[in-house]
């Protein structure tokens, strides 16, 4: 049986909440969004770096906060090639719509996502877009369709550890993993091939300790893709 990437699981989680928060001093001006990837320990969420390895089985979520309103699109492709929506759906929530500085977990219900699959890099899809992509979208947009059920394996090598950073923090972290930009070589999953207004569009990428912050210094007019790269063995 194949086994996928993210796997769902129940738990305790908040859903959206207000945050408001000040804009980060060392972030550029403009548009930007911030991730946070939180790991289960114990009874509790701990916030991990960006490119923190992950151990089969587990647990994940992740903070999500954007300095615009407009809706959110979040889907995986597994080490093994197959695709997943991870959000919106019924089980991660349905309500995608996200407000100027409000943080929001994804899921953003009281769930979680498990870690399985084949060692190596899972390829997450955040789309952030100004207008809904659904059925009550304005007709010059359309509908997210659904994503392709599976695909070549994505081209990763195994995640390592950087000798300095895991000195430093006593932490495996593979600088290679995170948030960037998308691969220009390699060409969007079919459901986002061919989405009006979706562009390339450069973006600031920061890498905090445990934060990611991608911020646009033009105005976002349209759907917006980026990936975060998560690394588990």
């Amino acid at each position: 049986m194949e086994r996928r990437s993210f796997l769902l699981g129940l738990g305790a989680a908040t859903v959206c909440a207000a945050s408001p928060g000040a804009p980060a001093a060392d972030a550029a001006p403009g548009q930007r969004v911030e991730i946070t990837l939180e790991r289960m320990v114990g009874a509790g969420w701990r916030a991990m770096p960006p490119g923190f390895v992950f151990d089969q089985d587990d647990r994940v979520r992740f903070r999500f906060k954007a300095s615009f309103d407009g809706y959110l699109y979040v889907m995986n492709q597994g080490t093994s090639g197959s695709y997943t929506m991870l959000f919106p759906r019924e089980e991660t929530g349905r309500a995608n719509n996200i407000r100027s500085g409000v943080e929001c977990l994804i899921p953003a219900t009281q769930a979680w996502f498990r870690i399985s699959g084949p060692a190596g890099h899972d390829i997450i899809y955040w789309m952030m877009s100004p207008v809904a992509m659904g059925a009550s979208a304005p007709p010059a947009y359309v509908p997210l369709p659904p994503p392709p059920k599976t695909a070549p394996p994505p081209a990763s090598l195994i995640p390592r550890c950087d000798d300095a950073i895991f000195r430093a923090r006593g932490q495996c972290i593979d600088s290679s993993a995170g948030p960037r930009q998308l691969d220009a070589t390699k060409p969007l999953p079919e459901n986002m091939q061919g989405l009006p207004g979706v562009r390339s569009r450069e973006l600031i990428i920061m890498k905090r300790q445990n934060q990611s912050v991608l911020s646009s210094a033009k105005p976002i007019d349209g759907p917006v893709i980026y990936e975060f790269r998560l690394a588990h063995r």
